[in-house]
């Protein structure tokens, strides 16, 4: 597909809903996680876990909803039935999203939550706890005579790996956006503003069955260098160049796609800047192999740039951020492909490869894919983006 040359009623004409949908997931592989994290919290020594509402509720119990001032929780003891803690008042709401078998405890308005938690164990009893649960429940749950510990270990040892279901619906929603991506290139004119073409991909997105975009940013000319953009709507000129970053959820699991290409003619140093960037995507998942450290792909990444002349470190131009996130249920998520996370390696792992060049205050060049670790290396979800001027192949 070409850039520009189409309009964007015609390609939401032609988009219908994804012709080979991934499965949710199922109620056995649920089961599974909640047995794996009930060991790994037995061998941190402690009674149970807390998970707040968020991505990793949704994980665990299927529940999709988002953290609020009201406590919702799932407890799972090391022994015995997973516990849900709810306001009395969502319990229809609760019982038609959840996905796992668990005794509902209800709590009203004027009711303490934590101390429905603490009544389910015995006093004194150690709790990990999740670590996105607000502050202010988490210091609650301690008043309550519970002693508390860091629930991180568990819960990414748990999310980080992620099995053949979730690649199948992070493979999904990465192609999907990847198609948005090449029918949002086709409807680009002179003078188009970002914010219609911002519109455009949430419409797309949607056509194509999902809740629309996560999020969009699209970056003309000189808003590029800047790597979450500039505030105000652009409008598109000629000889500029494009970044598009998207994505979508397919059951919850994200994709996060950025395009960066010419809109007509750009010069010399903008060819020779997306090339360099092109080397380092890919030093990054040639340095991919089960057991090397995190931070290793992003070594890898940035000595292509040292040798190009950029950076050093973070200095500009150059690098100015990490080469990747890990991704799954939250769009960034542990662990990330930075200087410091030693995180080794293991197959399952899923990573954004992004490690943009930024020259200030005059262009960025992002190109975004994502990958997944296998037992001998990486696979690409996505394929990386061919040329500046034929992003799409």
């Amino acid at each position: 597909m070409t850039i520009g040359g189409s309009t964007a009623a015609a390609e939401l004409a032609s988009l219908a809903p994804w012709g080979d949908p991934a499965p949710r997931i199922t109620a056995d592989e649920r089961a599974a996680r909640l047995d794996r994290a009930r060991r790994l919290t037995a061998e941190a020594g402690a009674d149970a876990l807390l998970i707040g509402a968020g991505a990793s509720l949704r994980y665990f119990a299927g529940v999709p909803w988002g953290a609020s001032e009201r406590m919702i929780a799932l407890v799972l003891p090391v022994a015995g039935d997973p516990v849900i803690v709810c306001p009395r008042f969502e319990e229809g709401s609760l019982l038609a999203a959840l996905e796992i078998p668990a005794d509902v405890r209800l709590w009203e308005e004027d009711e303490s939550p934590s101390a429905l938690v603490a009544a389910g164990l015995r006093g004194g009893a150690t709790l990990l706890v999740d670590p996105q649960l607000p502050f202010g429940m988490a210091t609650a749950l301690g008043a309550c005579g519970l002693a508390l510990r860091d629930a991180s270990g568990v819960v990414d040892a748990c999310r980080m790996l992620k099995s053949p279901a979730e690649l199948a619906l992070l493979s999904q929603a990465k192609a999907m956006t990847l198609e948005v991506q090449r029918r949002a290139a086709a409807i680009l004119e002179p003078g188009i503003a970002a914010s219609a073409v911002i519109r455009f991909i949430d419409s797309a997105h949607r056509a194509l069955g999902s809740a629309g975009s996560y999020f969009c940013a699209v970056q003309f000319g000189r808003a590029t260098a800047f790597p979450h953009g500039l505030p105000g709507d652009q409008l598109l000129e000629e000889d500029q160049l494009v970044l598009i970053d998207t994505g979508c959820q397919v059951e919850g699991y994200h994709s996060d796609i950025t395009r960066t290409y010419a809109f007509g003619t750009v010069d010399a140093e903008v060819h020779a800047i997306f090339e360099t960037e092109q080397v380092a995507q890919r030093a990054a998942f040639e340095a991919v192999r089960p057991g090397v450290s995190c931070e290793s792909v992003d070594a890898a990444a940035r000595a292509v740039l040292e040798r190009a002349g950029l950076g050093p470190d973070y200095r500009l131009p150059g690098l100015p951020h990490r080469t990747g996130h890990g991704i799954g249920l939250s769009i960034h998520e542990p662990a990330y492909l930075v200087r410091g996370d030693r995180t080794p390696l293991a197959p399952g792992m899923c990573f954004s490869n992004e490690p943009m060049i930024v020259v200030p205050d005059r262009f960025g060049v992002r190109l975004e894919d994502h990958f997944h670790v296998t037992e001998t290396g990486a696979a690409w979800f996505t394929e990386p983006q061919p040329s500046i001027d034929r992003p799409f192949g």
